[in-house]
């Protein structure tokens, strides 16, 4: 019933706004600057729908066909601060209206969208964010998107579960506390609550928003330690094609006792795409194949992806997108090593063991300008898992997980905007591991930014959620948040935030029963919601253009919080509720320009101090320190990096695997130092539209662990040659 309302309330507002077309207007004029100086490819945009122009020679500009209304008008280029007319009247056939833009004293500023659902630059936010730009992701010849984030101050990933400022330790894939998203639509699985990070078409993306802290006054549940939010690129306006091969191998370890194969492991990967557009209609269809053999034994992959991405433009208020991704994967299964001597071979029990899947990510999403200052979003997905292994538990799941979004954007005036909305999914699991569960999960939110005239930006949210698993009693929690931005200068800014989060526990995490290679789990029915308190003061300062520097202090306190752990009446795995848990710490950043445009040093620190309050022990696989340095040269058509990665050796482990025989020489961990090396070149000075870049991850072969038992990636080299025809 809740559904069909949705719907009819989309359709209305669809087909309401379709009854003001039958007026349309031709907007021109120029963009100057104060000198009365024309501005040569100035973006004028009008906000919410598909329509804009760039300026020409003379600085003019012309945008035809407009219907007749009230619309909001942005005005951009690089060096210049953004122009933005709000409710302005387009009320007859021709109009002529000229923009003034001012020169900006600081580097442009870079959009996000995640923080709060809507466009806004990054400087003005409350929070800490990262952007990790498509550029960097083509370069590194990365995997999978979990190595792009290995790369992400304040971030680490321990195997496969990606952490922000120490929220997550390792839980085997069940649960997580950071939502991952693709085009702002949630990607975590409906039985186990993990990321699949292959399903991501790495080729695709535009750009990663990576947004710290308590999340769960707009996102909800998974996102009580932050957000990733992976935003794709839009189809061409003309044809293209696009093609990119790669091909590596891994270094023969340096032991003889661990040279299993006796050969250097190879891996390879293909790419094809095309994208277009037709009238309203643009498209992009893509298919991606990677091959691994893996420098372990049980250690390979061999993927499938299919991406595609359909935009058809309604008119001009109207748009509707889908896209379609389905990952087919055949793996090994390496849980842990034998023992020291032999880290990159299993027992002999449980080698030659394989798991295989089928997962497929259905997104639609309506967009609806139902006036120059409300825009309505609707968000609909389907997410289909289906995956067996070969162990001899047999453990299989088959899930299928709806979710749907309808939120409205409000552009009051120009100080407030709010961002409201209701949010509903349920999940249906057939499985031999996790039984036979369903879920439902709703909520609704509000969100407010206002900015003041004295340089103070104020954010306020709410948001109620509401969750049943199965025959469990129902979790539900109010999660406010409350923001400030001060803008001292034009080069100096201060911020702070403090949020409630929440989380409801997967079904995997309180329904899992199995026993692999000894290691036996059970369910938890008592289970309950975790929740936190996260808070932050932020300090960002730019002098020159030459040096920035970002110093933030986050404190966070846990309630309740879900880890895994040991009963010791029967050595069995179970998840429990730890009391109380505390994380603080700062993260550091400095960006240092040595030759403008030419050659760039960035160094960020992050300490964690992250303690389970009823051991006084710090939580597991949280490093205390870590860093993330590179330089980058750039002259011409050639760019190199040189980047360095360090955390301190993790303290605290599953120390239970080993005292009960589970994990041989388990303890064996060190503090890690990682270098790579990445190398580009462009052909387009000899008229060809190709890239190649040629990389080696872990240059000095670092043996190190990130999880129990698990020797990490040893050094391995690629070469990739990209090519995109128009």
């Amino acid at each position: 019933m809740i559904m069909k309302k949705i719907f009819t309330i989309a359709i209305f507002f669809s087909l309401f706004s379709q009854l003001t077309f039958s007026q349309r207007a031709t907007l021109s004029g120029k963009v100057e600057t104060a000198n009365n100086i024309p501005i040569v490819g100035a973006n004028v945009v009008i906000r919410g729908i598909q329509l804009g122009d760039e300026t020409d020679l003379e600085g003019n500009y012309e945008i035809s066909n407009l219907p007749f209304g009230n619309y909001t008008i942005e005005v951009s280029s690089l060096g210049y601060r953004r122009n933005i007319t709000r409710n302005f009247a387009v009320n007859k056939e021709t109009i002529n209206l000229n923009f003034v833009l001012v020169e900006e004293l600081i580097r442009t500023e870079e959009v996000i969208v995640t923080a709060g659902k809507f466009e806004q630059n990054l400087s003005e936010l409350p929070v800490s964010a990262e952007l990790v730009k498509s550029e960097i992701i083509s370069a590194r010849n990365y995997q999978s998107l979990d190595f792009v984030l290995r790369d992400v101050p304040g971030v680490n990933v321990t195997l496969d579960q990606v952490s922000i400022r120490g929220s997550s330790g390792y839980s085997r894939g069940a649960g997580t506390r950071v939502l991952v998203a693709l085009d702002g639509i949630p990607l975590y699985t409906g039985d186990t609550g993990e990321i699949i990070w292959e399903i991501f078409p790495l080729h695709q993306i535009d750009r990663v928003e990576v947004v710290k802290g308590a999340a769960s006054s707009l996102y909800g549940s998974t996102a009580i330690g932050g957000v990733i939010n992976v935003i794709t690129k839009e189809p061409t306006e003309k044809s293209s094609y696009y093609f990119k091969a790669s091909m590596g191998f891994y270094d023969r370890p340096i032991y003889e006792q661990w040279d299993w194969a006796q050969e250097s492991r190879p891996f390879n990967s293909f790419t094809f795409g095309h994208s277009n557009k037709i009238n309203n209609f643009s498209y992009t269809i893509s298919l991606s194949r990677l091959q691994d053999l893996s420098y372990r034994k049980d250690g390979f992959a061999n993927r499938l992806l299919g991406y595609t991405k359909l935009n058809y433009q309604i008119n001009p208020k109207n748009s509707v997108s889908l896209f379609v991704n389905h990952l087919n994967m055949n793996r090994g299964n390496f849980i842990y090593w034998k023992d020291i001597n032999n880290v990159l071979i299993q027992e002999e029990a449980v080698q030659n063991l394989r798991v295989k899947s089928n997962r497929t990510i259905v997104g639609l999403q309506y967009k609806n300008l139902i006036s120059s200052e409300q825009l309505l979003n609707f968000n609909s997905s389907f997410y289909s898992t289906d995956w067996r292994d070969e162990t001899t538990a047999g453990n299989n799941s088959k899930t299928n997980l709806f979710r749907n979004e309808l939120s409205l954007t409000s552009y009051i005036s120009n100080a407030a905007t709010v961002v409201t909305g209701i949010e509903i999914q349920n999940a249906k699991v057939n499985s031999n591991i996790f039984q036979e569960p369903v879920s439902f999960s709703s909520g609704v939110f509000a969100q407010l930014q206002y900015k003041t005239n004295f340089n103070l930006i104020t954010t306020l949210g709410i948001r109620y959620d509401y969750t049943k698993l199965d025959t469990l009693d129902s979790f539900n929690a109010f999660s406010p948040k409350l923001g400030l931005n001060y803008r001292l200068s034009d080069r100096t800014v201060l911020r702070g935030s403090v949020g409630f989060g929440f989380r409801a526990p997967s079904l995997a995490e309180v329904f899992t029963t199995t026993n692999v290679n000894g290691i036996r789990v059970k369910p938890n029915p008592k289970l309950k919601s975790e929740s936190n308190w996260s808070s932050e003061i932020g300090f960002s300062h730019r002098p020159n253009n030459f040096f920035e520097f970002d110093l933030a202090l986050f404190h966070n306190e846990f309630y309740d919080m879900i880890e895994p752990g040991f009963d010791s009446r029967d050595g069995q795995i179970f998840f429990s509720n730890l009391v109380r848990a505390r994380i603080q710490g700062l993260e550091m950043n400095n960006e240092v320009n040595l030759i403008q445009d030419i050659v760039t040093l960035k160094f960020n620190y992050t300490y964690l101090w992250g303690r389970n309050l009823e051991t006084n022990k710090a939580l597991k696989y949280r490093p205390r320190h870590m860093t993330n340095s590179s330089i980058n040269f750039s002259y011409a058509d050639f760019s190199t990096n040189l980047i360095f990665r360090y955390w301190s050796r993790i303290e605290e482990i599953d120390d239970e695997l080993i005292s009960f025989g589970l994990v041989k020489d388990g303890d064996e961990r060190v503090d890690v130092y990682l270098v790579d090396l990445n190398i580009n070149y462009s052909l387009l000075q000899f008229g060809l539209p190709v890239r190649a870049s040629f990389n080696i991850n872990n240059l000095f072969n670092y043996y190190y662990v990130e999880m129990i038992g698990n020797l990490a990636p040893i050094r391995n080299y690629s070469l990739s040659l990209e090519a995109l025809i128009n």
